[in-house]
């Protein structure tokens, strides 16, 4: 793991190695495809496509053939039964990342090595580098990070499996670096009780508000639900703080011991600001109110987190929001070198030196959606990718993913030196379908920022949505959820039939023309819209917490797949709107 010194060398020298990673892009490249080569050809997997013995770089482009996760899981599923890792990759295993599994189905599980790790810190901690230098004083302050864990599960090979953020904060490299910036103490974040663990750490980031400079967790759903954590226990944090004791209910002995070196007394000036503040009948600006000197929000907000935008504008005041890296469970990929860029402007800069990449171009058609499949063009490397081009990111790694398809579609929209800055589109795997049509995430997307625009001038919030294709019905329709509130309070707001409905139809009318003929014909129904009591989308998230997803990891499914998720949504249905039978 990555000492106090090698995490003090990245931030001294990080632009320098910025600067040298980024104008030697194919050399590095091809670096590090012959080095996975040399380590991994005599491997079960992939000697069966080198029978002459020569793997080099050119063999392995035309031999081995592009992947998804299923081809090579029986390969995983044997290391996790206990036989040798180096059926897949020379290098010891130790241990497996867990995928989210909000959007694919089950939870998928990736190789990770000591070097692999080492990789994902370094770009970590280059990020935050090129971060804190946008920010004048950033470094000065702390940062109230809410970070949780879960339980990892061991397999039949006595190698455990967890997500990738549990590791982390088990790590040396955490403790010895951003841990050292953070209000929360370790053992609260390493609490399983996730309840517990969001009360101790806003307490400690309340108790030390004058200190907090930086706001922030892994995805935007985290803070989306730390806020609404707070409106919900902001008195009896008021109340501990003001006594100067913890409530009974805490009884994680880490949590009460960590707490009992920070809550040691009375205070209720603090309370008093605090409640003040809490009081006001509109939350706009809550974040900068509470913690008064922070100077950025910091999370991504970028693909299925984007719904969360104008969630966290609003409750930040207008502070920067930072998304500050692009990374999945199967690599790091690159990190947002203009913090200050708008939500919706995001690109990241990819890093040569953490895995070989390639890129299938995707075709677009006239209207800018991804095709369903990808054209003739053969892959094209890192350094050969074109602006303005739409391709899905392939990875090949040091922990034995080969030519494996991430399921990602990204757009190149510039280059820093000779490194591509790409934009993320879309999950290809994440469509609503019925019978012919298809509508992709980022469609859907669009459709609804269009629609909230509607809603904005009445005073009315989106907070998040999600939808799925009902086909229980003939024809099919697409069924969108609303959680709706009014922007000065967490009321529901009075939901005129006539507003909804051209809500829908804004919908509608923003899909594709292939959507809008079927619908036209008869072939689909009319689009549904069921907005739900505020909450309802917490529901949701403790769902997919209960079937083990981690709440640091959570990404919230904009397309439901689990006819259990979309009963917790309906069971929160305040209100149904349906677009005109007749459109187009």
């Amino acid at each position: 793991m990555a000492s106090e010194k090698e995490i003090k060398e990245i931030y001294e020298n990080g632009m320098n190695i910025l600067e040298d990673l980024t104008n030697n892009v194919q050399e590095i490249q091809e670096q590090v495809l012959e080095e996975i080569l040399k380590r991994n050809a005599g491997t079960e997997y992939l000697s069966r496509f080198f029978p002459n013995g020569e793997a080099d770089n050119q063999s392995f482009k035309t031999n081995v053939p592009i992947i998804t996760y299923e081809d090579i899981k029986p390969y995983i599923d044997r290391i996790a039964s206990g036989e040798t890792s180096s059926i897949l990759l020379a290098y010891r295993i130790i241990q497996f990342l867990l995928s989210t599994g909000t959007s694919g189905g089950q939870p998928k599980l990736i190789p990770m090595t000591a070097e692999s790790f080492e990789k994902r810190m370094s770009d970590l901690l280059l990020s935050d580098l090129v971060t804190r230098k946008c920010f004048s004083g950033s470094d000065e302050g702390k940062s109230l990070y809410l970070y949780f864990i879960k339980p990892e599960m061991e397999t039949p090979s006595g190698l455990k499996a967890s997500f990738f953020t549990t590791f982390y904060f088990k790590t040396e490299s955490f403790k010895n670096g951003l841990a050292k910036f953070c209000t929360s103490p370790i053992d609260t974040i390493l609490c399983l009780d996730n309840k517990q663990s969001m009360f101790c750490q806003l307490l400690t980031g309340l108790l030390q508000r004058d200190e907090v400079v930086r706001f922030g967790s892994t995805f935007a759903s985290v803070l989306a639900r730390t806020i609404k954590f707070l409106e919900d226990y902001w008195r009896e944090l008021c109340s501990n703080i003001r006594t100067g004791y913890l409530s009974d209910w805490i009884i994680d002995p880490g949590c009460k011991n960590a707490m009992s070196l920070i809550l040691t007394r009375p205070n209720r000036e603090l309370a008093h600001s605090i409640q003040q503040i809490c009081e006001d009948k509109s939350w706009e600006g809550i974040i900068v109110k509470l913690w008064p000197k922070i100077k950025y929000i910091h999370c991504i907000i970028t693909g299925s987190m984007s719904q969360y935008v104008s969630l966290l504008e609003f409750y930040g005041g207008g502070i920067p929001i930072v998304s500050p890296i692009y990374n999945s469970s199967e690599s790091s990929f690159g990190i947002n070198l203009k913090p200050l860029s708008k939500p919706f402007d995001v690109s990241y800069t990819f890093l040569p030196n953490t895995a070989y990449f390639e890129f299938l171009p995707v075709g677009k058609d006239g209207e800018g959606k991804a095709q369903e499949t990808w054209t003739d063009d053969k892959p094209v490397d890192l350094a050969n990718v074109k602006l303005g081009r739409y391709y899905e990111v392939v990875v090949t790694t040091l922990a034995g993913l080969y030519r494996y398809t991430v399921g990602d579609v990204l757009k190149v929209t510039g280059f820093y030196n000779k490194s591509p800055q790409f934009q993320f589109v879309e999950r290809r795997n994440v469509v609503l379908s019925i019978d012919v049509d298809k509508t992709t995430e980022e469609d859907l997307s669009k459709a609804i920022m269009k629609a909230k625009l509607i809603l904005e001038p009445l005073g009315i919030m989106l907070t998040t949505y999600s939808s799925y294709a009902d086909t229980s019905l003939t024809p099919g329709r697409y069924v969108l959820f609303w959680e709706l509130k009014m922007k000065g309070s967490n009321d529901l707001p009075k939901l005129d039939a006539k507003i909804m409905e051209q809500c829908c139809c804004m919908v509608e009318e923003s899909f594709d023309f292939t959507y809008k003929s079927h619908r036209k014909g008869g072939a689909i129904s009319a689009l549904e819209l069921r907005v739900v009591k505020h909450g309802t989308f917490d529901e949701l998230m403790d769902f997919y917490v209960s079937k083990g997803v981690s709440v640091a990891q959570y990404k919230p499914p904009s397309c439901l797949k689990s006819e259990e998720a979309v009963k917790v949504l309906n069971s929160g249905m305040v209100g149904k709107f349906f677009s005109p039978k007749t459109m187009f």
